[in-house]
């Protein structure tokens, strides 16, 4: 039982850091001309612009700073994960 929700509780762990890699990958190919038009610039759009959407309200002039409140907001969500995951292996125990 613990194992489970150990395993469980470090995929979602490590499934949040690779989306906070996409999105990383997604604002650099924005500063790239005609990047986003490629394959790989069309597939992390679809995964990662949905997500981006909630947060590209903040700008300062012509700077977005939606990318970056989203990797805190994910940072935050991380660590709940890891806090429930920890609460419930010591429940479990």
């Amino acid at each position: 039982m613990i194992t489970a929700i150990n395993l469980i509780g470090t995929l979602l762990y490590y499934a949040i850091n690779v989306y906070i890699f996409l999105i990383v990958i997604w604002a650099l190919l924005s500063w790239f001309p005609g990047a986003s038009d490629s394959w790989l610039g069309r597939l992390i759009n679809r995964l990662v612009e949905p997500f981006l959407n909630y947060f590209n309200f903040i700008h300062l002039g012509m700077i977005g700073f939606g990318p970056m409140v989203a990797i805190i907001a994910l940072w935050f969500i991380q660590y709940g994960v890891v806090g429930i995951t920890n609460f419930l292996i010591k429940l479990a125990m």
